[in-house]
């Protein structure tokens, strides 16, 4: 166990009729930084953050929140509303009934004077843009000033964790960058570790200081977006983050032979079957010229021809299927822009050695 997290994980699993829903999940969070919990549906994050809330117990594993013991098998399980931990779900459900003021008042201990509450509440409304609303009800409040007030509430007992499920999922996705942005600054601000549960890469990418990406009840991969983006651990981590071509090939001799030429494939098992992995924004495009194509480089290889099967222009860029003339295959290339040439256009594709990823096929 490290000092200073705020809150630690150590190998939870969870399992439900016979089902490991999390396996072995180990994770720490430090104060002011922001660790998304990313992964698709049914990957057990949810489960996860039940775990550290309290609202579930694990069958193995310790809970830690500031260095103490909240939880473990055999021992005594703090209830969730002991723990000094902060909540937001996609719910974030407002007490119909209470005003703002009433609401947020709602996430300060009962012990505290009114005038100290007060001073909490009116102090969080001006924070959050909403000073003057203390005495309107839920009803009366669009989506995003809801949002507002249910993390004010959050905010309200001074939580040194902060635990979001996909809370920003409702709002409209202009409403929804707007308030994320402002929500987790604030969170920095008041130096609150928070574990942030998404199902969006892009959203993860934005927003995390560090990514724990998870598949089938494990984090399979965790680092600062840049490293999870640019290093990923294998195939299906590549796919998850963006679209992905795929060329396959034998070790040979240490190479693996391609349309685009030989790549240079150490540390593969003679004969063994891999994946080089490419970006569509990591092919490069050059037109025909009477049947050839730009010269072979060392940083981009051997050119390939291709001929266009499909073209879309999709806002900021355009995305070009090329159905290769090799072997076939089809390979897909984004260009910044507008760039749309017709059906059976043939293309030159290149392909950036430094931006590729190997790995051993079906890993």
């Amino acid at each position: 166990m490290h000092s200073n997290c705020s809150l630690q994980l150590i190998d939870i699993t969870k399992t439900f009729s016979s089902i490991s829903v999390v396996k072995n999940l180990s994770l720490s969070l430090l104060p002011g930084k922001i660790t998304c919990l990313l992964g698709p549906s049914g990957c057990g994050k949810s489960t996860t953050l039940r775990i550290a809330a309290g609202l579930e117990k694990q069958d193995q594993g310790r809970v830690y929140i500031n260095d103490e013991l909240i939880s473990s098998p055999n021992m005594h399980h703090m209830p969730p509303e002991h723990r000094n931990v902060g909540f937001m779900f996609q719910d974030f459900a407002l007490f119909p009934h209470l005003t703002v003021k009433k609401n947020i008042e709602f996430g300060i201990a009962k012990k505290q004077s009114s005038n100290f509450r007060g001073k909490i509440s009116n102090g969080l409304l001006r924070k959050i843009n909403l000073d003057g609303f203390q005495s309107k009800f839920p009803h009366m409040l669009s989506g995003g000033e809801q949002q507002r007030v249910a993390l004010a509430r959050a905010i309200a007992g001074m939580p040194k964790v902060m635990l979001m499920d996909e809370p920003f999922s409702g709002l409209d996705k202009r409403l929804r960058d707007e308030i994320r942005d402002d929500t987790l600054r604030l969170l920095k601000e008041e130096g609150v570790a928070v574990l942030l549960v998404t199902h969006e890469p892009e959203e993860a990418m934005r927003m995390a200081d560090s990514i724990a990406l998870m598949r089938n009840g494990e984090v399979v991969q965790e680092g600062v977006p840049y490293n999870i983006y640019n290093k990923p651990i294998d195939s299906k981590v590549a796919a998850f983050f963006s679209d992905i071509n795929r060329l396959t090939g034998r070790v040979k001799n240490g190479r693996t032979e391609t349309p685009f030429g030989p790549f240079i494939t150490p540390g593969f098992l003679e004969g063994s079957e891999v994946e080089i992995i490419i970006r569509p924004q990591h092919l490069k495009i050059d037109f025909d010229r009477n049947g050839k194509g730009p010269n072979p480089t060392v940083k981009d290889g051997v050119p390939a021809r291709g001929l266009v099967h499909s073209s879309r222009f999709l806002g900021k860029e355009s995305i070009i299927e090329l159905k290769m003339e090799t072997d076939g295959s089809k390979l897909q290339a984004s260009i910044p822009g507008v760039f749309l040439p017709e059906f059976n256009t043939p293309l030159w594709l290149s392909i950036r050695r430094d931006r590729c990823f190997v790995f051993l096929k079906n890993n």
